[in-house]
């Protein structure tokens, strides 16, 4: 039995691959269309001895199938953003305390303790629909900062200005999180010079303005914001991890989550630091789903194993979590 205090205790990166391996062996054994996919690929846990032998589902599995590692009930099921027709992702989570356990810990892990900050977020297009794992997160960061000023905003742009005035002049520290396009919107609406905010990102134009490069989008933010760096967060609907970037587009993973960047043109091989390639992630805080998973995006790890996120793989749905291409 892995539990999340088994999780969020990972400190080095042999009890990292040590758990990877046990949790390999687990859901090979408990769900069923992970298990199939392993059979057809002929990996097994008589076979499967290192991180790199273990196979990685694809992250399009989780339109069609049921990917549970748990025979427990159901909790709640986040949902990919998509546009009418296009099948979403459903990711059924049986515990939610390894979610929390996840999140809570990384921000702690990257930006200390919660209760420092005023958190405010401008998600307009994730508060408009049910599902969104994003939302269940940040509502929780609101909830555990214990600020009053803390909340969401939707397209009230003037209200929220005012309050990132009125909480910049008290000397507040405010993480601003917020959707891609309506960072945008809202500078537009009013140019900052900004002294105790973080302005963090999380990708994603959402159909309402076009794609931009990475360096020309976080430039206009800067400038707009008036501040020196834009932090960016990495996740998605398949995942309860994140992924943060303090700045310059470069992503680090907590303790209990890493990627591995796969040959374009063998899906089952590994390529070194500073190769692109497609993006696979291991999050061990998916227990009872798959901690493997295939991703759409392509980008490159360093050798000290931060990464970059360079765009996603020709005719993928463009949904989730900075989708920009560079």
């Amino acid at each position: 039995m892995i539990t999340a205090e088994d999780i969020i205790q990972i400190n080095t990166t042999k009890e990292f691959q040590k758990m990877a391996l046990k949790t390999f062996r687990f859901q090979y054994a408990q769900n069923q269309v992970y298990q199939q996919f392993c059979d057809l690929l002929k990996k097994t846990p008589s076979n499967v001895s290192t991180v790199y032998d273990i196979p990685f589902l694809p992250i399009e599995f989780f339109k069609s199938k049921e990917i549970l590692s748990s025979d427990q009930p159901i909790q709640t099921t986040f949902t990919s953003s998509g546009t009418t027709g296009i099948v979403t992702s459903r990711h059924h989570v049986t515990d939610l305390s390894f979610y929390e356990m996840s999140f809570r810990k990384a921000f702690s892990h990257f930006y200390g303790n919660i209760e420092d900050y005023v958190v405010l977020a401008l998600l307009p297009s994730y508060l408009e629909r049910d599902g969104s794992s994003l939302i269940y997160m940040v509502k929780d960061l609101i909830e555990q900062s214990n600020r009053p000023e803390s909340g969401f905003y939707l397209h009230n742009y003037s209200e929220l200005t005012s309050k990132i005035l009125e909480l910049e002049k008290e000397g507040q520290n405010i993480l601003l999180i917020g959707v891609t396009y309506a960072l945008l919107d809202l500078i537009e609406s009013h140019q900052f010079q900004l002294q105790h905010t973080v302005i963090m990102e999380t990708g994603g134009m959402k159909g309402k303005r076009k794609e931009m490069i990475r360096e020309e989008l976080h430039t206009i933010l800067c400038h707009g914001f008036g501040v020196s760096e834009i932090h960016s967060e990495y996740g998605m609907t398949e995942l309860l991890s994140q992924a943060y970037s303090l700045g310059n587009g470069v992503f680090e993973c907590p303790p209990w989550m890493d990627i591995l960047i796969r040959d374009t043109e063998d899906a089952l091989s590994y390529l070194p630091a500073g190769k692109t390639g497609g993006i696979n992630v291991i999050d061990l805080a998916n227990i009872n789903s798959c901690s493997f998973i295939a991703t759409q995006d392509l980008g490159k790890k360093q050798p000290n194993h931060s990464f970059e996120v360079l765009g996603r793989f020709d005719h993928s749905d463009i949904r989730g979590c900075n989708l920009m291409v560079v």
